[in-house]
């Protein structure tokens, strides 16, 4: 429910490792120019398609388009479109590729009602970075708002990583939540207690050890309103390993059996297809899965590095060289 496949070269290596193990994936738009309207929306779910390959056939991309100030008139062009899942509010500045988001509540309060109306769902990347509504620049209190004041939206937040956040779930009946895999496996140790390790290097950033216990507690609890959303997010090495490292975690490749594997830790294997899947598929009225994947006891060492066709386009994954327990045996 929160993927990133980026474009050109880096498309085509991405998009097949997330089209081979996941029936669908919700993609995230902020594209160099960024993904803004139906028809820049239509073009890029058939590269998404061309570059998944044989995968495409069972792959739905759900797509996404950045928020900025839309009319009521292409929100209702965009709700007709094929593929159209979302809105996605991003804070001016505040990720990856996000400079023509969101600078002020204000900016988007139409767009909203519009939205509200219509019932497209509201996605938000939920960091503060300058971003001012009501005064207010801790980003709990603008998902606060925004639930108080559209009642009727269903509001996304996106890639929760604090205990904090968890309460705001139970406080409003139009809030809910993705977790990524990064953040119930790592914290800030992780990518900061001995050397600085760039490839832990996401935003948001990994948390403390009590943010991570509370947000597997939640997931391994089986709270119906968590879904899952990797996050995943590939960069060339070339801009990890370097000063002024991009954030992003490129998960894709070994999600189901690191996930399979953490949740088998916890006594939890049996929570797994409903936060993979089936709550997403309740809060959003998803169709019914067709594509099966079964996962065995298998061990496997996760390659170091991922290379592109064009061999310059290379990616270091999550748990690059670790070995898993799990593995995928059937597609």
């Amino acid at each position: 429910m929160h993927l990133h496949l980026r474009d050109g070269e880096m498309l085509k290596l991405a998009a097949p490792h997330s089209a081979a193990d996941f029936a669908g994936a919700v993609v995230m738009p902020n594209l160099v120019p960024p993904v803004n309207s139906a028809e820049t929306m239509a073009a890029y779910r058939s590269r998404i398609a061309d570059a998944a390959g044989t995968f495409a056939k069972d792959f739905s991309p759900l797509m996404t388009v950045f928020l900025q100030k839309q009319s009521y008139e292409e929100l209702e062009n965009l709700k007709t479109a094929p593929g159209f899942f979302a809105m996605k509010l991003y804070p001016a500045g505040a990720t990856t590729n996000s400079d023509g988001g969101v600078r002020d509540f204000g900016e988007a309060e139409e767009t909203l009602r519009a939205m509200e109306e219509l019932g497209i769902p509201l996605l938000v990347h939920g960091e503060s970075n300058g971003f001012v509504m009501d005064r207010e620049t801790e980003f709990l209190p603008v998902y606060r708002n925004l639930a108080i004041r559209f009642p009727k939206l269903k509001i996304c937040m996106e890639h929760i990583s604090t205990a904090a956040a968890l309460p705001l779930l139970g406080e409003f009946e139009n809030l809910f939540a993705t977790v990524t895999l990064h953040h119930l496996l790592y914290t800030l140790d992780d990518l900061a207690g001995g050397l600085l390790n760039p490839h832990f290097f996401c935003k948001p950033i990994v948390k403390r050890p009590e943010d991570r216990a509370a947000l597997r507690e939640a997931v391994f609890g089986g709270n119906a309103k968590i879904m899952f959303g990797s996050d995943s997010a590939p960069h060339p090495v070339s801009k990890k390993e370097c000063a002024g490292a991009f954030g992003g975690i490129y998960s894709a490749p070994v999600l189901l059996p690191a996930l399979a594997e953490l949740f088998e830790k916890n006594n939890a294997l049996g929570m797994l297809n409903d936060f993979l899947g089936g709550n997403a598929r309740r809060i959003y009225d998803l169709p019914k899965a067709t594509k099966k994947i079964v996962l065995e006891k298998k061990t496997q060492r996760v390659p170091e590095i991922y290379c592109g066709a064009d061999t310059e386009t290379r990616v270091v994954p999550m748990l690059a060289g670790k070995e898993i327990a799990w593995s995928v045996s059937e597609r």
